[in-house]
């Protein structure tokens, strides 16, 4: 009895935690979205976001985040592979994860730096005869950007699913003929299927609500939900609109992790047997 009572003492702080930061900003979100303009209750906020021009607006979010969270994927997965297979595998992963730490504004600022028409990057074009191009404000430059920042996200948890894989079943795989890539399909991949569902949400949820990067390197040639959300709130004063695509990209989040939430006991299992 005295323990129960103990372990609810310890859980009141996390309860007000959430209360405080988490369900009562949403709660606020989802008041604002049933007023407009002029402060009147209204559901027109809700019927305008299944307007043309908001659901083009989703579609396009949804592609960007598909795209960034796709190159993410590909160049993450052979490297957190090859990560485990080095010798000093988390000093490498260490020097991988260190970007990640300086402020985000700082590297963005650094990238229009290298990406300007009289930057680095151009220089080196027109030396080998190419010329320079507009790289910057392009959907090339937004893509690579965010590829850049959000791999290091990937690769945590690929690594770690992979770094915890039994070799016993790869060798098991091989000494019963399986070639590199049934031994890929077959063992490694469903083994670490968490670990790229885990990736996956870490990069696809915070790609859906970028605004900082489209307004500075896309030139808000690229908008997102994220942008829209912004204008609503700074520029037009639309507290009620802003509020009401809030409340759908909180949905979208909150499948996206239903869907990729996995199971970790039969990686766990794994994990005991080595």
């Amino acid at each position: 009895m005295k323990n129960n009572r103990l372990s609810t003492f310890y859980t009141i702080p996390y309860a007000v935690w959430i209360l405080l930061f988490v369900l009562a900003p949403i709660g606020l979100i989802v008041y604002y979205s049933f007023f407009d303009l002029s402060g009147n209750f209204t559901l027109v906020n809700y019927k305008n976001f299944f307007s043309s021009v908001y659901l083009t607006l989703t579609i396009s979010s949804f592609w960007y985040a598909f795209l960034i969270t796709f190159f993410s994927l590909l160049i993450a997965y052979p490297t957190a592979y090859f990560l485990t297979k080095t010798k000093h595998k988390q000093l490498w992963l260490l020097l991988i994860i260190i970007p990640s730490w300086i402020n985000l504004l700082l590297k963005t600022y650094a990238f229009i730096g290298l990406m300007g028409l009289y930057g680095p990057l151009n220089a080196f074009l027109e030396t080998i005869g190419i010329g320079k191009k507009q790289i910057l404000f392009t959907d090339f430059s937004f893509v690579f950007v965010s590829v850049y920042i959000f791999i290091p996200f990937m690769i945590l948890p690929i690594f770690n699913a992979l770094d915890r894989l039994n070799p016993a079943l790869i060798d098991a795989s091989r000494d019963l003929g399986a070639n590199s890539w049934t031994t890929f399909k077959r063992v490694i991949w469903p083994l670490t299927l968490n670990g790229v569902k885990s990736g996956v949400q870490v990069v696809f949820i915070p790609a859906l609500s970028l605004f900082m990067i489209t307004r500075l390197i896309a030139g808000n040639k690229v908008i997102t939900l994220g942008t829209a959300i912004e204008q609503q709130f700074l520029v037009t004063q639309n507290w009620g609109m802003g509020s009401t695509i809030a409340v759908f990209l909180i949905l979208f989040m909150f499948i996206i992790m239903l869907i990729t939430s996995g199971n970790e006991r039969g990686m766990t299992g794994n994990g005991k047997n080595r």
